[in-house]
């Protein structure tokens, strides 16, 4: 067996930088909308593309970016990647136009779409399948687990004391050292396929494109309105397009034997429900916090601190649980640990506080959380071979940030459905609802990922045959 990169952990930091950059970018401008509509002139509704227009490059080229990664070198398309992350990140600091930071963070979302699945399959090239990779996925988990929820704790407190630029400019000092020290400490490693298919990647974007479209803006324009039923039917149709071309291409951008390994749609099945509960609980608390309770956006990102400690303490407690029980048992557990915690946010209360309002829900979700995003990687991981460690990254990473689009959008709906008047005791029914429908979609991934990771997670090998020497 060859000896372990003595620079694998190394490595490892530097990729984790790279992902919660990633992450936190997805959703560190929630915070800073009010304050970028205002400076740029947005019309009504139109600042949201500025959060939509990251997962929209984002979770568009996700597959694209991970096979990219699998045919021109990981090390290569995280490295290219991560440069046109650093060049989008200034231009979004320095537009003087909304038409120019939309465009600005779509190309972000590109570069990110490359930098992302690349960056989880050198960890996957660089540990050995066992505990060692399991030891590596809960930090890249827990990291994950943390940019999520911290882009809460960091956007609210930057947009009040320095400006809403200054969250773009965040990036810069993390992006430099990544590209000065990735040619040292990461190795170089590809799949075994040699060529590309244009016709399936064209068809996956636009599916992919269209479906988070129809889901981000579905809250706003109504779900049966023609913008949104023409998104999801275009998706459908693309989506078609892209299984019927897979089925016959002969390098298929996604082959669809992938999907018949149970733990890698069981453990994307957890990434999911993960994702879409505690994006949607997390939009849900934001708005409660500021529009019922009063708190500043610096006030609101110091009292979730809690939430992105929790999910890397959780991460770490995953870790230690596969090292004695298969992956099930886990994820189950995470997700039900998500429900918990996002039905006592549901019990929240006009009049209520800190310590018993939100402290212990948040508190649950972020365990939940980073347990979850350990047990969902691992799955979702040792489900697919190594020649397709990116491919299988890049489905994870597109399952989490869908699971994000779809779980805004779930909240956003709920709180209009049961938001029933004007006042706190109006809006704070609206948003229980929003913490119950995150419950709900918690319990039903745990029960998918029952079913479905019933087999073990880890690629069995055959035992040498006996040979009995006469």
């Amino acid at each position: 067996m060859a000896e372990p990169d003595p620079r694998r952990w190394r490595a490892l930091a530097l990729l984790c930088a790279a992902n919660f950059m990633v992450i936190l970018d997805s959703q560190i401008v929630l915070l800073a909308v009010p304050s970028i509509r205002r400076d740029l002139g947005f019309a009504a509704g139109g600042a949201q593309w500025v959060l939509s227009a990251y997962l929209l490059g984002f979770g568009g080229l996700l597959l694209l970016g991970g096979r990219a990664a699998d045919l021109a070198g990981r090390r290569r398309t995280f490295l290219a990647g991560t440069s046109l992350f650093l060049v989008a990140s200034l231009a979004c600091g320095l537009a003087w136009t909304g038409g120019l930071l939309v465009g600005a963070r779509v190309l972000q979302g590109v570069a990110a779409a490359l930098m992302a699945p690349s960056a989880l399959s050198i960890v996957t090239a660089t540990f050995g399948e066992g505990p060692e990779r399991n030891r590596a996925i809960a930090v890249w988990g827990g990291v994950g687990g943390f940019g999520g929820t911290a882009a809460l704790l960091v956007g609210g407190p930057l947009t009040d004391l320095l400006g809403w630029r200054a969250i773009f400019f965040l990036n810069v000092p993390i992006a430099v050292p990544l590209l000065v020290l990735g040619p040292l400490l990461l190795a170089e490693s590809r799949g075994t396929a040699r060529a590309y298919d244009p016709a399936g990647a064209v068809t996956v974007t636009l599916a992919v494109s269209a479906a988070v479209y129809g889901v981000d803006r579905g809250p706003e324009q109504g779900w049966s309105s023609p913008w949104t039923v023409g998104a999801f039917a275009v998706a459908a149709l693309a989506g078609a397009a892209f299984a019927w071309i897979e089925s016959r291409s002969a390098a298929p951008l996604v082959p669809l034997r992938t999907f018949r390994s149970r733990a890698l749609t069981g453990g994307n099945a957890v990434t999911l429900a993960a994702a879409t509960a505690v994006f949607g609980t997390s939009f849900a608390v934001s708005q409660y916090a500021q529009d019922v309770l009063g708190y500043s956006p610096l006030a609101f990102g110091i009292a979730t601190a809690v939430l992105p400690v929790l999910a890397v303490a959780g991460s770490y407690a995953a870790q230690a649980a596969l090292g004695r029980f298969a992956v099930r048992p886990v994820a189950v557990a995470a997700l039900a640990v998500m429900a918990a915690g996002c039905l006592v946010l549901g019990q929240v209360r006009a009049d209520g506080g800190y310590a018993i309002g939100l402290l212990p829900g948040l508190a649950l979700l972020g365990f939940g959380l980073g347990a979850a995003g350990v047990a969902g990687s691992v799955a979702a991981l040792a489900g697919a071979g190594d020649g397709d460690a990116g491919l299988a990254s890049g489905i994870n990473t597109a399952a989490f940030q869908l699971g994000g689009a779809f779980g805004v959008a779930a909240a956003s709906t709920a709180i209009l459905s049961w938001t029933d008047g004007t006042g706190a005791a109006a809006l704070t029914r609206g948003f229980r609802g929003a913490f119950d429908v995150s419950a709900g979609i918690a319990l039903a991934g745990a029960l998918v990922a029952g079913v479905l990771l019933a087999a073990p997670a880890r690629r069995t090998v055959p035992e040498p045959e006996r040979v009995t020497v006469k």
